[in-house]
């Protein structure tokens, strides 16, 4: 019998961690079409179904989860053998895939992965936008980015921003027919535009001061689970909006958009990369976590964003 090729075994591995042939195929840079056929000739060769595949699900086998075992241990061997021999290259080369929410991607982009492209020529960067909570390692990916209260607890986390905090704000033409909340418990007279969290339930605005904490139901008749989206619908005057300041700073410093109860919207921890420590680091996440480190250093000098507050907000649910 032909032995099977480390493609044939990568492929089985992907297929396993995503549970779909086209995210598999995606992942290896081939055709669905390409690898089902790849794998269909491994099960024949080996005389035995690794994968139950349906129209509906994608499953492996009982043959298939053994088989995997075996060979999963292997691979990351040969793949730990490869990087280490990267190690020894000018530059890193390959792929670096991170998970994370729309508004890390808009804060990394510019200053971190475009200067990373420019620095290692023979690296790909594969951002994913993801808003549920998701196992990395599982997934496949490097590496992720969330709220430092999101980041698993068995994880390395690195700094990737300033603190930062949730504040309410609505246009000018809201607050034109509007009054001006005082407290949290006034937003039940207003019009809100709630948002919808990643696991279908609807998110209840925390506020927090000099120890009271307090989460309002709030109404509304607008309902969205996007951060830009919001942002427009509160520029259209359509009621107010709780999101990231990283959203609306310019909005409020242009007078677009004006900021309310915010002594009730103490700072929190930011933005962290995160990567399991149990497993052997690439060569490109390592290069990314060194350049990452630099530019929160030059941020600590005030060179690109402010300092972070000094101050930790409550732990809230948001990431």
């Amino acid at each position: 019998m032909k032995h099977a090729g480390l493609f044939e075994l990568n492929a089985v591995v992907a297929i396993s961690a995503h549970r779909s042939f086209r995210a598999a195929a995606t992942e290896l840079g081939i055709s669905p079409s390409a690898l089902s056929h790849a794998i269909a000739a491994l099960e024949k060769r080996l005389g035995v179904r690794l994968i139950h595949r349906t129209t509906r699900s994608v499953a492996l086998s009982e043959a298939g989860e053994r088989f995997l075992a075996r060979v999963s241990p292997a691979l990351r061997e040969i793949a730990g053998a490869v990087e280490d021999v990267n190690a020894f290259r000018d530059t890193p080369a390959g792929t670096l895939r991170i998970n994370l929410k729309e508004r890390a991607a808009h804060h990394i982009l510019r200053p971190i992965v475009a200067k990373y492209l420019r620095r290692y020529p023979d690296m790909n960067v594969e951002l994913t936008l993801e808003g549920r909570p998701i196992d990395i390692v599982a997934e496949g990916f490097d590496a992720g980015i969330r709220l430092a209260e999101a980041v698993p607890q068995d994880m390395v986390a690195i700094p990737c921003g300033p603190d930062t905090r949730f504040i309410v704000v609505g246009a000018p033409a809201y607050f034109a027919r509007a009054s001006v909340p005082r407290s949290p418990l006034d937003l039940l007279t207003h019009e809100c535009i709630r948002r919808r969290m990643p696991g279908g339930s609807l998110y209840r605005w925390e506020f927090e001061k000099r120890g009271e904490q307090i989460a309002v139901d709030v109404p509304g008749r607008l309902t969205l689970d996007n951060d830009s989206l919001m942002v427009e619908a509160v520029l259209e005057g359509l009621g107010l909006a709780f999101v990231s300041d990283f959203w609306v700073t310019e909005h409020l410093a242009a007078g677009t958009m004006q900021a309310v109860l915010e002594d009730w919207t103490p700072p929190f921890p930011g933005l962290r990369l995160y990567y399991p420590g149990h497993r052997h680091m690439t060569a490109g996440l390592r290069a990314f976590v060194n350049m990452l480190r630099e530019e929160t250093k030059l941020a600590a000098r005030g060179d690109r964003i402010p300092r972070p507050a000094k101050r930790s907000g409550d732990r809230r649910k948001r990431a």
